[in-house]
């Protein structure tokens, strides 16, 4: 049986694609994400540079550069994500909407750092510490490192990920790199977990240019973020970062309630987990965070699975229900999507708890820092929402 996630052993990162809508509601951030390069025949990945021990791990040598001083801090309005690099008329031509001050563009991608799946803006640390909430962007300590081509996590994943200051660590896009911890703040966009400087960024593989941050003020949000559409690409992200500041820290997104249903990824998770007697909801909300973050990032993955729970396409024929009656199984709607997960998940033994929940989630991924993951992760929203 196919497996229906996007990601295998670790290093299956998935290939460079937007990810697909979720709901206006959720304010979700949308990311594209990198692969690994594909190996040459005789299985060794190309490596560029020199050849020392012909591996394809780059270790990243701190300099002593230094950040600008902070001279003023810019409040974003929009985070537009495109469906392929911002050329210099886009750019212009943003800037030259009504109402739009400040505009800076970034590069961007998923990758995997320390068994977990991140979201990472690569970034000039002079010109972005402006756009970072005002305690984050007074911490000089945290924009030195950036300069010294350290990485930045949000808080809540340093403590997700148990990361450490000062240590090194692997990070895996379309290269590898051995990467030090420079510290971690609150980086003020919903979804984005980690930055590094734009040099570090393109070394691992990040997408250049591929989003950009805008801010306006006094302008008509709704308008503009139509403008917005119409001037990078009508098939860009483009979030409304005053309506995702609304969305409680901590919880699943939301999605627009309608009769009947439950009006957030958290009460949806917990009614689906009956479709399985024995199973926990966290089970379902850890993989819900782990593979797509709560519907912001639903594919399509390089392997080609759909949606919040990410399911490949043949896995949705058997699997896939019509979890909201509308008469339809769609694999993009989390109404049919997480229900499908718990139906899957059952059918792999996780009623049983203990060994059956671990090789259930075992044959959701078939990676053993996988399947702990989700068992850490399902206990800290165990214990979260006791």
């Amino acid at each position: 049986m196919r497996r229906f996630v996007r990601r295998g052993l670790p290093a299956a990162v998935a290939a460079i694609a937007l990810a697909a809508t979720a709901t206006a509601a959720s304010g979700a951030v949308y990311v594209v994400t990198v692969a690994p390069r594909t190996a040459p025949k005789g299985g060794r990945a190309a490596a560029s540079g020199p050849k020392a021990g012909d591996r394809s791990v780059t270790t990243v040598v701190p300099n002593t550069e230094q950040p600008a001083a902070l001279k003023r801090v810019v409040d974003p309005d929009f985070l537009v994500v495109a469906d392929g690099p911002v050329t210099a008329k886009k750019l212009q031509g943003v800037s030259h909407l009504k109402r739009v001050r400040d505009v800076i563009t970034v590069d961007a991608g998923a990758v995997q750092l320390q068994g977990g799946r991140v979201n990472m803006f690569a970034v000039d640390p002079s010109a972005f510490r402006s756009w970072t909430p005002p305690g984050t962007a007074k911490n000089d300590g945290l924009w030195n490192a950036l300069a010294q081509d350290r990485f930045v996590v949000s808080d809540e994943v340093q403590q997700q990920l148990g990361l450490r200051e000062s240590m090194q660590y692997p990070v895996l896009g379309r290269a590898q790199m051995f990467v030090t911890m420079g510290g971690s703040g609150s980086l003020g966009l919903p979804g984005i977990n980690v930055l590094v400087g734009r040099e570090t960024g393109r070394k691992i593989g990040l997408v250049r240019d591929i989003a950009l941050l805008v801010n306006a003020p006094g302008a008509d949000l709704n308008n503009l973020g139509t403008r917005l559409r119409k001037v990078v690409g009508e098939h860009s992200q483009v979030i409304d970062l005053h309506q995702s500041a609304t969305q409680p820290k901590g919880q699943p997104a939301q999605k627009q309630p309608s009769s009947g249903r439950p009006g957030t990824y958290l009460a949806l998770y917990q009614q689906s987990a009956g479709v399985c007697p024995g199973l926990s909801w966290t089970v379902l909300a850890a993989i819900g965070q782990i593979e797509s973050d709560h519907g912001r990032n639903a594919g399509p993955s390089s392997a080609g699975a759909l949606g919040p729970m990410q399911f490949m396409p043949a896995t949705w024929r058997i699997y896939g229900v019509d979890g909201d009656g509308d008469g339809k199984a769609d694999i993009m709607d989390p109404y049919d999507a997480v229900p499908a997960a718990a139906k899957y998940l059952c059918a792999s033994g996780a009623g049983r708890g203990g060994s059956g929940l671990y090789h259930a989630v075992f044959a959701y991924n078939h990676s053993p820092a996988y399947v702990n993951n989700v068992l850490s992760l399902a206990r800290a929203y165990a214990r979260r929402y006791s």
